[in-house]
């Protein structure tokens, strides 16, 4: 049986793997098809000053999951998953939600921190789960 925290694990994976989505059609709608040279050049940046930031806030994303994910299977194989790990995960899955769309759509740089600090706070809930 899948947990509460897995499956906002996988849920948080499925989002992860999503992000690139907007801003690579963005690079399609710029730069066309890409071409099947073996060695292309390296891709301008965007013209499009929220599919910077879309990419931005994927990289944001894919390296705070390498924080939690393995704290979401350790908290899972040792057995002390609680109401506030639980919850921990599912806030987690929508402060990340929140922080890609504060940066798509340039939202001030406050809310995005705020949300990825959220974010942060509960990987640190489901650490200190593991360490007491």
């Amino acid at each position: 049986m899948m947990t509460t925290e897995l499956f906002w694990l996988t849920l948080t994976i499925a989002l992860t793997a999503s992000l690139w989505i907007p801003y690579i059609g963005n690079r399609i709608k710029e730069l066309g098809p890409p071409s099947l040279a073996w060695f292309p050049l390296p891709d301008p940046p965007p013209k499009a000053r929220w599919a910077d930031r879309a990419m931005r806030a994927h990289n944001n994303a894919v390296e705070n999951l390498v924080i939690f994910a393995p704290l979401v299977i350790l908290v899972h194989l040792s057995g002390v998953s609680s109401h506030a790990t639980e919850t921990a995960c599912m806030v987690y899955f929508f402060t990340r939600v929140g922080h890609y769309g504060f940066s798509i759509f340039g939202f001030p740089i406050p809310l995005r921190t705020v949300a990825f600090l959220v974010g942060v706070g509960c990987q640190m809930t489901l650490l200190l789960a593991l360490l007491s």
